[in-house]
């Protein structure tokens, strides 16, 4: 691919195109040996050797990262105040990743970081049908009515009407009034299945995700953990197939 130096630079974390700019003109750059100067000098990223200073800077242009979000983190690029998901990619090489789709702050579980906003945009339109499968802790027994009721879609609130999802029941705690469920939606509206439970009366106490399109949580990761995606997991991916992630 051929970008500009500053460019290139710039999305390899050397700096804002301002600091990078200030790099070149103090000759500190390098492609294939040669000190270049100008900021709009095209290099090829696939086959140009760049370096600042001694050291070697390669180009990526997509980063794909599997996240097993932890609780108390925020779905965001960057706060002030928060910690964000992005925090959490500390070897990350490129400036622009983003999350794909959102997990409240109190949610777990799997989160697509990446910066292809083309295969965001395929996962996240509503007319691709993704499912994303959750697993659920909440309040009271969930009976067939329920289940029935989510299979066929409902109006939730004034704001909402879900789609159909799929409700399965794992078990019911007597002891605690409390039953384990997994859930799979198509939607990813704000809150959207603390709200489904709240309009059947129930409550939500811990909620994860366990997988999104054909990607599966990897149950080595750690709350707070993450690896790259496999070129593999990317392709299904792209493709939309039903894949799950197997644990190593």
């Amino acid at each position: 691919m051929l970008l500009r130096l500053d460019k290139a630079l710039a999305d390899m974390q050397a700096g804002t195109r301002s600091q990078v700019k200030e790099l070149i003109r103090k000759k500190r750059i390098t492609v294939n040996g040669d000190i270049v100067t100008k900021p709009e000098f095209k290099v090829d990223t696939d086959k140009d050797t760049i370096f600042l200073d001694d050291k070697c800077l390669s180009y990526t242009e997509y980063e794909y990262y599997m996240l097993n979000k932890p609780a108390g983190v925020i779905s965001a690029t960057e706060d002030k105040s928060q910690q964000t998901v992005i925090d959490l990619i500390k070897t990350r090489k490129r400036k622009d990743l983003f999350p794909v789709g959102r997990l409240d702050k109190d949610t777990e579980g799997l989160l697509l970081i990446t910066n292809d906003g083309a295969l965001a945009h395929n996962l996240l339109s509503p007319g691709k049908h993704v499912d994303k499968t959750y697993y659920s802790i909440v309040k009271g027994r969930i009976d067939k009515d329920i289940v029935d009721t989510f299979a066929k879609g409902f109006i939730v609130d004034k704001e909402l009407t879900a789609m159909p999802s799929k409700l399965e029941i794992i078990s019911y705690n007597s002891d605690k009034d409390c039953s384990e469920v997994n859930i799979t939606i198509q939607e990813g509206k704000f809150h959207q299945i603390k709200r489904m439970f709240a309009a059947v009366g129930s409550e939500v106490l811990f909620l994860k995700r366990l997988s999104f399109g054909s990607l599966g949580l990897d149950n080595t990761l750690k709350p707070g953990e993450y690896r790259s995606l496999t070129e593999t997991e990317v392709n299904l991916l792209k493709n939309n197939q039903n894949y799950q992630t197997l644990t190593k």
